[in-house]
Parts: C-alpha cells; sequence; structure tokens
C-alpha cells in the first residue's frame, strides 16, 4: 500500500515491492510531467497531459462576449492517463489515512475487509460524482426542458465542466484495473469488478465519442445516488449489522433508477433522435444518428439494465434466505433454552416385587382364605 511504513522492506521491483510503493512511483512519475511545465522544450507536451485539449471559441451574439467550448480528439488519452496517475494517488491516500484506520477499529474479518475498503473507496468517489455532477444539470433546462437530450444533434461543443467532468469519469474508471492487483484483490473478486468496471468503461466512453454527454450526464446522477446510498449502507452494517434500514431504500430507488434510465433511452433513440434535422453518419462532424448506431445504443442500455435487474433479483433472495434461516435458528434455540414442566411419574416396582425390603404378593385374598388353598 502507498504511503505505508514497514519495518522489513521487500526486495526491489518485487511485486511486494511495487504493491507497497505503487502510490509513491506514481506520485514521482506525475511530478515529472508537472515539472515539464518549467522548461519551454518540454511544456508543450506537458500541457497535452494536465489541461483539457481542443478548445474552440465561439462568438453567439455581436454584443455578447465570445464562449469557449470543447470538442473530443486523440490528446484526451494523454489527459486520461494523467488524470489516472491522480486517481491512483487519492485512492492510496484514502485508504490510507481513513479506511485503514477505519478497520483497525473494526476487526474485520479478511472477507468484510475487502469488501469495507471496496465500499469505502466507491462511496468516496460516487459522493464527488455526484455532486458534481447536479452542478452541471443545474444549469442546464433539463429539468423544464427535457427534449434538450437531443435538441441540436450531434452535441460536438462542450463546456469546460462536461468534458472535464467526462475526462475523469474515464480515468477513475480505467485506474480501477491496476487497482486489482495493487489491493491484492481476491480472486473469487476480481470477475465481479471486472464486471462493472468495465461497463462503466464502455458506456461512459460511448456516451463521449458519440457526443452522447448530456444523456449520459442525466443518467449517470440518479445512477450515482443510488451506488452511494447503497455502499454507505454497507458501511453502517459493517459497523453495526443491525444498521440494515438504508437497503430497503436502496432497493426502492434501484429500481426507480431502473425505470428511469430505460425510459429515457427509449424517449432518445426511440423518438428524439430520430425526428431531428440531422439524419446521417458523418465522423468529421460527429454526426452517428443512423438507426443501426441508435438501436446499438439502445439495446445495450437495455440489456445492462436487465442484467442489473437480475443480479439485484438474486441479491434479495439471497438476503431473504439468510433472514428465514436465522429466524428458524433463533426459534430452535428458544425451544431448546426453555424446557417443559416435569410431569410426575409413577414408581415402578424392583424385580421380584420387593420394596424397600419387603415383598408384596399380588394376590389380594385373605389369610384365611390362602390357608383354606394350601390345606
Amino acid at each position: 500500500m502507498g504511503f505505508r511504513k514497514k519495518n522489513k522492506s521487500p526486495p526491489v521491483l518485487s511485486h511486494e515491492f511495487v504493491i507497497q510503493n505503487h502510490a509513491d512511483m506514481v506520485s514521482c512519475l506525475a511530478m515529472i510531467i508537472l515539472l515539464g511545465l518549467m522548461f519551454e522544450v518540454t511544456a508543450k507536451f506537458a500541457i497535452m497531459f494536465i489541461t483539457v485539449q481542443y478548445n474552440v471559441t465561439q462568438v453567439l451574439d455581436e454584443k455578447s462576449d465570445p464562449v469557449n467550448f470543447y470538442q473530443y480528439g486523440p490528446k484526451d488519452v494523454a489527459t486520461v492517463f494523467f488524470y489516472l496517475l491522480i486517481a491512483v494517488i487519492l485512492h492510496a491516500l484514502i485508504q490510507e489515512y481513513i479506511l485503514d484506520k477505519m478497520n483497525r477499529r473494526l476487526h474485520l474479518s479478511k472477507t468484510k475487509h475487502s469488501k469495507f475498503n471496496e465500499s469505502g473507496q466507491l462511496a468516496a468517489f460516487y459522493l464527488f460524482s455526484f455532486i458534481w455532477g447536479c452542478s452541471i444539470l443545474t444549469a442546464e433546462d433539463f429539468a423544464t426542458n427535457p427534449t434538450f437530450l437531443w435538441e441540436d444533434y450531434p452535441h460536438t461543443h462542450m463546456v469546460f465542466q462536461v468534458k472535464f467532468f467526462y475526462i475523469c469519469q474515464i480515468a477513475y474508471w480505467l485506474h480501477a484495473l491496476p487497482e486489482l492487483y495493487f489491493q491484492k484483490v481476491r480472486k473469487e473478486d476480481i470477475p465481479r469488478q471486472l464486471y462493472y468496471i468495465c461497463l462503466y468503461v464502455v458506456h461512459i466512453t460511448g456516451a463521449y465519442v458519440l457526443n452522447l454527454h448530456r444523456l449520459g450526464l442525466v443518467l449517470l446522477v440518479p445512477h450515482y445516488l443510488v451506488e452511494l446510498l447503497f455502499h454507505a449502507s454497507r458501511l453502517f452494517y459493517f459497523s453495526d449489522e443491525n444498521k440494515q434500514k438504508g437497503f430497503t431504500l436502496w432497493a426502492l430507488l434501484f429500481v426507480i433508477a431502473r425505470l428511469l434510465t430505460l425510459t429515457l433511452s427509449v424517449l432518445t433513440f426511440g423518438f428524439g433522435l430520430p425526428r431531428t434535422e440531422n439524419q446521417g453518419f458523418s465522423l468529421a462532424e460527429g454526426n452517428f444518428n443512423v438507426l443501426t448506431i441508435r438501436m446499438t445504443c439502445l439495446a445495450a442500455i437495455c440489456l445492462t439494465q436487465a442484467w442489473m435487474m437480475w443480479k439485484f433479483i438474486n441479491f434479495q433472495l439471497k438476503k431473504w434466505r439468510e433472514h428465514s434461516q436465522n429466524q428458524a435458528s433463533k426459534k430452535k434455540t428458544t425451544t431448546m433454552t426453555v424446557s417443559p414442566k416435569s410431569k410426575p411419574h409413577k414408581r415402578e416396582p424392583t424385580r421380584g416385587g420387593a420394596a424397600n425390603g419387603v415383598v408384596k404378593s399380588e394376590d389380594k385374598t385373605s389369610p384365611r382364605a390362602r390357608k383354606a388353598k394350601a390345606s
């Protein structure tokens, strides 16, 4: 883990050495890029990594000041790489100074320990992204005019906040791939995390490249709110297993978010984009408004939502089974602890009819009758 002090240092360039010092190595690489701004020879290359590229200045009205917009291009790969390094550094800082200290107090098992770290990292990211996305949407007219999702398509021009938001989103989810190695994620957890990391990268990059950043932003904000609630509830659950009310609210909002995603997607790809004036395919203009691409995007979103609902239903069924098993085990323990009232038993005679040294005869006739029978 980065920034962690160890008594015994592993061999240089070994796997353990890289894992323990990966944040320091990444920090040095980021500092080298920043130092490139100090020299004229390397400044042009360093700016390509640090600042947002493809600035376009437009004058909307003769009386108004020029407005700066941004487009996307190949140089965005360098910008994404630099902020990927920043994400690795921030990941190590949160892990070292927040999550590790909380783990020492809670004394969690290995399974809960890995899930606690995962939820802690994602909760911080979802909270930051949700607040940032809401601040961007407040400047738009989506609440009063939902048609801005497809009006004037293709949306090749983005304001600085929108482009920087997408750059940071792509960089964060790409940084999650090497973190699987740096954090020593268990083998059984790697496929699950790879699934949702790849889904995030594909969907966010697709919205960015296909000039659907408006729709992508509107769909990401409620989704991040639901995921934030889930991981926050899981953090509270690990601290106290009785705190499970957050999962009930999450389950309700999860279904609402899936319905909202499907509704807006069908509305945009099925009704909005087919009725716009700019129909056709053009890489130069950034226009991808053709039936094949629209149906592919809609199918990808619908399949992803169906997969998420399937995972959600299985999770709820598993939770319900565990709850029923716990209730059944509690009933068994209560019935075993409370013993039934003991009933008095009849005292059986000992062998030979003797009790307390006295032999009792089973013959109930009188002594005179017995003498008469004997004679």
